[in-house]
């Protein structure tokens, strides 16, 4: 283990010298406008005001609900430009699914939460304005039990529910929309911000000023501990896995304390804090629970990604599978026909599809790994006959549609795919990757009102509401557009309209009271 995480660390270390060097070199080259931003600004990030704004916070007041999902979604804009963002279906859905359901666990929670997963191997998650939280990859592979990676989700949301971010912002009344967003990413990410542009450089400067704000006091974190474990036991998860798993972190990295995971630099984990954890876990008693097989699969996908080429992914699931080092069988062989797959050893990894197939008919990362494999091996027709059964059977499991989708599209039936991605679209609104397929499907069925229409969502999803309001009124200007098409698409324009001018009321500032109207 120690030697797992001397070698995420050791890797991660390095990009972010060479992103720390990127920044300083922008920094120079624009140092007269960062004196001048530093003055605007310099008032509100001074060093006495690090204390923990009380409940009764302004900023709950002052900030709509709109402008602070549309600061969300710019930060989620950052946050993709800087890290790979991992759009995998099955992946994305359970990390969905474990957040949802610790959401609805927790009393406090209210609004919308976007779960999304980062292709690295850090040891770390993070949560942002708007309800988005961040799991690395290296985290999900570093829990030894869904109950431990729960628990860092539970913490995550309990920054949310409590505003522990936003409150640390409320006072940068003179800063726009964006550039609080981009402010906020380069604080939360660090050097992992891409600096392409003058603004970010400027951010960076900034964002260093305002470190302290987003790695959370010692009140922030016992509240979000004390939150997380009730919201843990109140999902059926183990209370006692929270303590477990950050007593486990920071025995492990000790030694080591220079490269110790992100998780531990930005949540700071003391004896008095696990000991706090303990006791409040007591109160809830321990409880087994056994990993869900999504969760092992979700881990052996993750750990087939890990390796940079495919002969060492296919050795490494050899070999576990050949002296029995694995948790679950299953997995270790989804695992391994991932790594088949990826090495085009397409019919050795139709073998191992089948048994899996045969133990598991209704999983779904089975369903799509055999369709998957068929169309490798010329057999299109049989995997658009399993997949369209299986959407029939199982309706709501999203991730299956979308494979119906891509293989229509694959067998050039894009009307059909455009029409498969609209429906999954109505049930999974807010979804930039998906918006992107639709696009790609309407642009190959030749549909042009729905790619300047979802071409128009996609954008507002990440925060561009001015191109956004454009690409929807070229979407209403086509000829043919069904009335009842036409008729969403105005209600959706109009409601991005006022929003428009809700902003521009508050002259682009989420924080700044808006004048009250005359008309």
């Amino acid at each position: 283990m120690v030697r797992a995480f001397r070698n995420y660390e050791v890797r991660i270390a390095s990009h972010q010298t060479m992103m720390i060097r990127m920044f300083s070199d922008r920094c120079r080259r624009l140092a007269l406008g960062v004196l001048a931003f530093s003055a605007v600004v310099s008032a509100s990030v001074s060093a006495d005001a690090y204390s923990l704004p009380d409940m009764g916070s302004s900023s709950d007041s002052m900030m709509t609900q709109s402008a602070e999902a549309r600061l969300g979604k710019l930060f989620m804009r950052s946050v993709r430009n800087a890290l790979p963002v991992l759009d995998d279906p099955l992946a994305t859905s359970y990390i969905e699914s474990l957040g949802t359901a610790l959401v609805e666990a927790d009393r406090t929670a209210g609004g919308n939460f976007t779960f999304f997963l980062i292709d690295e191997p850090v040891v770390n998650a993070f949560a942002g304005p708007g309800g988005y939280i961040g799991v690395y990859g290296g985290l999900i592979l570093a829990a030894e039990t869904e109950s431990e990676l729960a628990a860092v989700m539970a913490h995550e949301i309990a920054h949310v529910t409590q505003r522990h971010l936003m409150r640390s912002f409320e006072d940068q009344s003179k800063l726009s929309l964006p550039t609080t967003a981009l402010l906020i990413a380069a604080a939360v990410l660090g050097a992992q911000v891409s600096p392409d542009a003058g603004a970010a450089a400027i951010a960076g400067v900034q964002a260093a000023a305002l470190q302290r704000r987003i790695n959370f006091t010692r009140d922030n974190e016992k509240e979000a501990d004390r939150i997380g474990i009730q919201t843990l036991a109140g999902a059926g998860h183990d209370p006692f896995a929270m303590a477990g798993f950050f007593e486990r972190l920071a025995k492990a990295t000790r030694v080591y304390e220079s490269n110790a995971p992100e998780f531990l630099r930005t949540h700071p984990v003391t004896a008095d804090r696990i000991s706090d954890s303990l006791g409040r876990a007591e109160a809830f008693g321990a409880r087994q629970r056994a990993d869900s097989l999504r969760f092992q699969l979700t881990r052996a996908k993750l750990r087939e990604r890990s390796y940079r080429r495919a002969e060492q992914s296919v050795a490494h699931f050899q070999g576990t599978l050949r002296e029995g080092r694995y948790r679950q069988e299953l997995a270790e062989r989804y695992g391994y026909a991932l790594a088949l797959q990826r090495a085009r050893r397409f019919a050795d990894a139709k073998r191992e599809s089948d048994t899996l197939l045969e133990a598991h008919p209704s999983q779904a990362e089975f369903i799509v790994l055999d369709a998957e494999l068929d169309q490798a091996l010329g057999k299109g027709t049989e995997a658009l006959a399993h997949l369209k059964q299986a959407v029939s059977l199982f309706p709501s499991q999203w991730p299956l549609r979308v494979a119906y989708a891509e293989a229509l599209m694959t067998a050039g039936q894009h009307a059909g795919a455009l029409d498969e991605l609209k429906a999954v679209a109505r049930v999974r609104p807010a979804n930039a990757m998906l918006y992107e397929m639709i696009v790609q499907a309407a642009t190959k069925a030749g549909d042009q009102t729905d790619v300047d229409r979802y071409r128009a969502e996609k954008l507002y999803v990440e925060g561009d509401l001015e191109p956004a309001i454009k690409h929807l009124e070229m979407a209403l200007r086509r000829r043919n557009v069904p009335y009842h098409d036409a008729a969403q698409i105005q209600v959706r324009l109009d409601s991005w309209r006022e929003e428009e001018r809700e902003e521009k009321r508050r002259g682009g500032n989420p924080l700044r009271t808006a004048p009250l109207s005359t008309r």
